[in-house]
């Protein structure tokens, strides 16, 4: 009994270790945006869940791979930083729970599988998943990352990539005005939601010498640069129109609601406050947005049958 005990506890530990080295946690939260995007070819074109299955199923799969190789790289290249900031100074690469070649051969073995996977979707699909992949390691992890305020515009590029990857997987054009908005949606909305990170960890930031703008301008220019972005984010809502009103309307009503909060909330409340609020908004933001996509466009899918 104590030795099967002991085994399930390996186990567990091994997959916890795995779990934090590809960082599951964003591999879900990224999803969602992929799923909203893939949804959303499915109703924009009329074509039913049931004959696109084979390709959702790859999607969902290559995603997370390729989503999973990129954290995997991330944490190997930034295991110096990671042990300053305390947020970052328990992940195995840190600890050591996990050998850096390991960690290369897996980030290695799982971009190829995921690329190959979601190359049986579409080609386009696997090529977003590449420039995603791509972007987040070189521009922004390798790059950007330590040299640039500018790093959470560049990383924001493969944030913003599993919308496209999703409607890529259902169908191969990424021009259509909904597609399009949801991509660079999803690209502004990262500031705001990075900037208020960066202020509550400003100390940690500060330590591992990461040059996020908060850090290095202050928290005055950060708010008037996240107020331009929501202005921006407002702006782009209106891409939705061209699909549905109800769509671009909840989009609209997030992003001014969001612009409200910052500007109200910057004079009634000290920077650490505001920076809070502005992040759980963001959460909310995006929540609802990419949920509503998903619902919206599922249920018009159901209707049409």
């Amino acid at each position: 009994m104590r030795e099967e005990a002991s085994l399930t506890t390996s186990k567990q530990s091994i997959l916890s270790i795995l779990a934090q080295t590809v960082k599951t946690g964003i591999i879900k939260s990224n999803l969602i945006p992929m799923f909203a995007g893939l949804t959303l070819a499915l109703y924009t074109y009329h074509i039913s869940l049931i004959e696109k299955l084979p390709e959702i199923l790859f999607a969902l799969i290559g995603s997370s791979l390729v989503m999973g190789a990129a954290g995997a790289f991330n944490n190997l290249y930034d295991r110096d930083i990671d042990s300053i900031m305390e947020r970052t100074k328990k992940r195995p690469t840190v600890t050591g729970e996990i050998k850096p070649k390991t960690v290369l051969w897996l980030a290695i073995c799982m971009t190829i599988v995921g690329l190959a996977t979601l190359a049986f979707t579409t080609t386009l699909a696997a090529f977003l998943g590449f420039l995603g992949l791509f972007f987040y390691v070189v521009p922004y992890t390798m790059w950007s990352k330590r040299r640039t305020i500018y790093n959470t515009e560049i990383g924001s590029i493969s944030g913003a990539m599993p919308p496209l990857i999703g409607w890529a997987s259902i169908y191969p054009d990424i021009t259509h005005p909904a597609i399009l908005g949801l991509f660079v949606i999803t690209v502004i909305w990262q500031m705001p939601h990075f900037y208020a990170i960066a202020i509550r960890k400003h100390d940690e930031y500060k330590a591992a010498k990461v040059p996020m703008l908060p850090v290095v301008k202050g928290v005055k220019r950060t708010y008037v640069q996240t107020n331009v972005y929501l202005v921006v984010l407002i702006a782009v809502s209106f891409l939705f129109g061209t699909l549905s009103t109800g769509l671009m309307l909840v989009a609209l009503l997030l992003s001014i609601s969001w612009l409200i909060l910052s500007m109200f909330g910057y004079k009634k409340m000290d920077s650490e406050k505001w920076a809070k609020s502005m992040f759980i908004f963001s959460l909310l933001h995006m929540t609802i947005l990419f949920s509503t996509v998903i619902i919206y466009s599922l249920m018009g899918i159901i209707f049409e049958l």
